[in-house]
Order: C-alpha cells, then structure tokens, then sequence
C-alpha cells in the first residue's frame, strides 16, 4: 500500500514528496560520478555506459524539475518508467546481461508499489510485461550481441543494478519511518482524547477485563483509575440496573452491535460522613471494535460514560410539575363544574319569577319595579349562559362532552343563530348578512354543537365591530369540507393576539380598563368543539381591518377512516357550475 493511501494526514504526504526527492538527487550524483568514467568508455567505442548514465541523470534532473513544480504523481512515475527503461535497455543490449535488465526493470514496479497510486502501480505491471515480451523476442531473432562481455559493460551493468536497488531500500526505509512516525502519532492523539475529554473512556478487552480507563472517570465514580476494574464496575451497578447492562455488554461484545442504556452507579466519596451510597444516572454507550480477523470471535468494547443526573433530575420534577398541573387543571374542571351545576337552579329561579314579574302575573308593577325586575332578568339570563359557557369549557377539557352526528342541512343553522343575536345587533347597530353556497351536501356532525359554533363567532364578531358596519357569515363546501367563515369589520387584532386564538380566558384587550365585556371563553369552546368534530379553525385579521373566523368542518364527520372519506357521496344532486364558489374578495392577511 503506498505511503499517500496508508495514511492521509500532512505529515506522511510530507516523508513521500521528501522521498521522490532524494530520489531524484541520488540518480543525479550517482549519474555524476560515473559520467566521466562514462565519457572515457565512449571515446573507447562503448557506448552503452554513457547511454545508461545519461538516461539515468537526465531522469533525476526532470524528476527533480517536477517535484519542484509540485507535480509528485508525474515525479513518481517518471521515476518508476526510467528504471523500466534502465531494465530494457540493458536487455536489448547483450544477451548475456539481460538477466540483470530485467532484475532492473522489476525494480520499477518495486518502486511504484511504494510510491505510487494504483494508477501508477497497474501501468508499471503492465510496463514491465512489455519489457518482458521484448527481451524475448530480441533474444528470439538475434538481436542482441552475443560476444563475450567486456569489463565495461559488466560493470555499467552492476552499477545499474545497484543504484536501482539502493533507490528502492532508500524508498522502502523512508517508508518504514513514515508509518512509525504516523502510528506513533495516530496513539499520541488517541492518548491525548481519551485523556482529555469529558466522558469518562474505558475499554474493555474481548474477556470483558478494564484494558484502559481515562482520567475522567476518576471524577465520575470517585476512585483511582487502577482502582476499576470488571467486577468493580459490575459492584456499583445498581442492582435493579445490572441486567440491562449485562444484556448491552454481551450485544456490543459477542454480536458486535453499539448499544446505548441508562443506568444508575455508585459515587464514592472518601469524605462522606455517612454510610448512604449515593447514586448518579449515568448514559453509557457501548461500541464494538470490529477486527476482520477476528471474525465470529468476541469484540473488544469501548464504552463511554456520560454523567446524566441532571438531566434526569429535570426530568423527574417536569414530570412532577406535568402531574401537579393536571391535577390542578382536574380540580379546576371539577369545581366549575359543581360551581356551574349549582348556580343554574337558583339562576332559573331568578330568572323565570323576574320574567313573571316583568309580565305582571303576581301583579301590576310600578315602571320603577317594572325597570328593576328587567334588569334582574337581563342580568340573571348573562349569568345562565355564562354558566353555560363554563360548563360547556369543563366538559371539552375534561372529555366528557359528547358528539351526537346525525346528517343535516347545514345553511339550516345560520337563521336561528341571526335570530338569537338580532337584538345584540340592533344594540351596536351592525347589519347580519349570509352568503350561502347552493345545493350544500348534508353535514354529519353535532347540529346543536355546529349551532353553538356559529353562534359564539358571529356574536363574538358583533361584540368587536364597529357601530354601522356589517357581519358576514358564508357557507360553502371546500374539498371534503364545509367552510363557514364568518367576517366582520371591526377592531381586528395584533399577530400576537391571533396566535392565541382559542386560548381560554384570553381576550385581546384585557385588564380592568376592557372596553368589551365578556369571560373570553367563547372561541376556546368553539376551538374545543371544532377539535372535537376533528375540524380547523383559522384566523386571519388586521388591526382595523376587521377578522375573519374560518371553520372547516369534515362532511363525513369525525373519527372517520381516509378510505370512507376520500369520495363523498352528497344527498342531493349537484350541477357543475354550483360546485364551486369563488373565495369572497376581502382584504386580509393570514398570521
């Protein structure tokens, strides 16, 4: 594996570009040394050291031009083709040293396994396969010289032999160095994390014995590191937690599975008066470490260790908080429930003897008493339906109140309701128009739920108009649903209002100085009712704009499958042009 691939970080790229370059400057002065000697044998009449010893000093020189240049791939690989060069020129040249030639040619391949990339290291297989071929085939038609070897070339051919096998040990020795340098860092750093990281590190071998434990844990468990050990660790398990961490452990050790589990373990602490243990919640991430070679073996774990008691301590008193606000909220429900149940029997009775009053059954009244039993009827109706309100607001909360879904006609319920706020609109001088949609498909759902709906948005929207403006309320189908908006001109609110629409309780405007009366439950109980019916209810508004109240309403009703819902089957027959009603141009912005 080459040098660049084993290990990727700076400093083992570094030792390889070093080592192209000591390569190059090696052929150089090798090539220097023996040029004159070169030189002497080619005014002799041989030619082939001269040949060798230029190639070979023309190669370090544009080798050594290209490191420079920081083209390494290219260094390398000029590197690699003159030593295959080297090896098939000595071959063509005498039979007789073609042994040696291709001792040098193999040498490059040699190199290219450990200094190159696969690229490099393919092609010089390949290349030394041609080197191969071509021998043969000189040697096959005669072409190299058969005549006895002079010293010349004998030594030309040694000194080859050598300078390409010193290239490859100087390579492989830099190499060598270059892994250790790399482990040696590779461990610094593994020490260096384990020692300094917050989690308490420890690995444990494949027999589950303490290999390695990390300063940290001297803080988590109060002891010496040399102090933990298997079974010390097993010891200040929670008793009830020592199951669960066994089946983690033998997961992560014989299945090789990572494992994450909460548990309980002991603190020691030296200077504790007391006997009493004290228990932290500790999250413990078991890991495997997977080895090929030891396939179907057990593993070697590592296993971190992470302080997690505050985070359970919150978690516990969230829980305790969660259980005191729901049993608050279950006494609220349950008081105004029994307050509610309480004050309409004699609420009934005020008000059916003031209307008996106000109609002179027990008696002519003076237009004094005639003025004050309207108003203790006026007042005594305000608080029935403010009861009614409160106990219709217990019920949703506490589930109890139940849907009664028959079919109807859902533009059925928009008279009644003007007819019941007419008189509270004639009071603010406000208009009640309708636009309802043509042939509607019937409605399942709770008609007296639908009814307290429309009632509590279009009173609500009377109650927060301005004096001679108009209430819209439209009807029409929408998809799978009924939409029944109802829009009015009046205050509008702020985007911080509309995001807690249906907020019990809650109005827009409150505080002793509230310009507009009222307990502020009305839209949470039509939120209720529409949650109840598994509908939507969606506000859009602009202060002094006015707000517009949109309700969707499944028609099929509610608890009902997506299979029995996705085609609705109205019972009455539609016309294409009815099925669709442009939206109402009115100006608006959603929040």
């Amino acid at each position: 594996m080459p040098l660049a691939i084993a290990g990727s970080g700076h400093r083992p790229e570094m030792l390889r570009r070093k080592t192209l370059a000591n390569n190059s400057r090696i052929a150089i002065a090798a090539s220097a040394l023996v040029m004159p000697l070169a030189i002497y044998w080619l005014v002799t009449g041989t030619v082939l050291p001269f040949l060798l010893a230029a190639a070979a000093l023309a190669s370090g020189l544009i080798t050594l031009s290209l490191h420079q240049r920081h083209a390494f791939e290219l260094a390398a690989a000029g590197q690699v083709y003159t030593l295959l060069g080297l090896g098939l020129l000595l071959t063509l040249a005498d039979g007789q040293i073609g042994d040696t030639g291709m001792a040098v040619a193999l040498m490059g391949p040699v190199l290219a396994a450990l200094l190159g990339r696969a690229a490099l290291r393919r092609h010089s297989w390949l290349a030394l396969v041609a080197v191969v071929a071509l021998g043969i085939i000189a040697a096959a038609l005669g072409i190299p010289g058969s005549v006895p070897l002079s010293g010349s070339l004998t030594l030309a051919a040694a000194v080859t032999f050598l300078l390409s096998v010193g290239v490859v040990i100087h390579t492989a020795n830099r190499i060598n160095s270059a892994y250790e340098v790399y482990d040696k860092a590779q461990m610094t750093a593994y020490r260096h994390l384990i020692e300094h990281v917050q989690d308490a590190v420890i690995r444990f071998s494949s027999d589950g014995e303490v290999l390695l434990a990390s300063r940290s844990s001297e803080a988590l468990f109060g002891c010496r590191r040399y102090e933990l050990t298997g079974a010390s660790l097993g010891e200040r398990m929670h008793v009830m937690d020592r199951p669960a961490y066994l089946t983690a452990f033998a997961d992560a050790n014989q299945g090789g599975e990572t494992r994450l589990i909460e548990v309980r373990m002991r603190q020691d602490d030296p200077h504790a008066a007391g006997s009493v243990p004290r228990f932290l919640w500790v999250e413990i991430s078991l890991s495997p470490v997977i080895d090929e070679q030891t396939a179907g073996l057990r593993h070697e774990v590592v296993a971190l260790f992470r302080d997690i008691t505050e985070r359970k301590d919150n978690e516990a008193a969230m829980l305790q908080a969660r259980r005191a606000a729901e049993e608050a909220s279950s006494a609220k429900s349950r008081f105004l429930a029994t307050m509610g149940h309480e004050l309409r029997t004699p609420l009934n009775a005020i008000v059916g003897f003031s209307e008996m009053m106000s109609t002179g059954i027990g008696g002519e009244l003076s237009p004094t008493h005639q003025e004050y039993a309207g108003l203790i009827h006026q007042s005594g109706k305000h608080l029935l339906e403010v009861v009614r309100m409160l106990l219709d607001m217990s019920r949703i909360e506490a589930g109890k109140f139940e849907l009664q879904n028959e079919p109807f006609r859902p533009d059925d319920i928009v008279e009644p309701c003007f007819a019941m706020v007419e008189t509270m609109a004639k009071e603010r001088e406000v208009r009640l128009i309708s636009s309802i949609e043509d042939n509607l498909p019937l409605l399942h759902a709770d008609e007296r739920a639908c009814r307290q709906i429309l009632l509590n948005l279009v009173s609500n929207a009377i109650k927060f108009s301005y004096p001679g403006s108009t209430v819209s309320v439209t009807m029409r189908r929408q998809g799978q649903s009924l939409n029944l908006s109802v829009i009015d001109q009046g205050v509008g609110m702020a985007p911080e209002s509309l995001a807690r629409i249906g907020e019990a309780f809650f109005q827009a405007q409150s505080g002793h100085t509230r310009p507009y009366e009222g307990t502020g439950l009305g839209l949470s109980i039509v939120k209720g009712l529409v949650d109840l019916h598994d509908g939507t209810l969606r506000a859009m508004s602009e202060i002094g704009s006015g707000t517009t109240l949109t309700v969707l309403l499944p028609l099929n009703g509610p608890a009902i499958k997506t299979e029995e819902t996705a085609t609705i089957t109205p019972f009455r027959r539609e016309s294409a042009a009815e099925r669709s009603t442009p939206w109402p141009d009115v100006k608006r912005r959603a929040q």
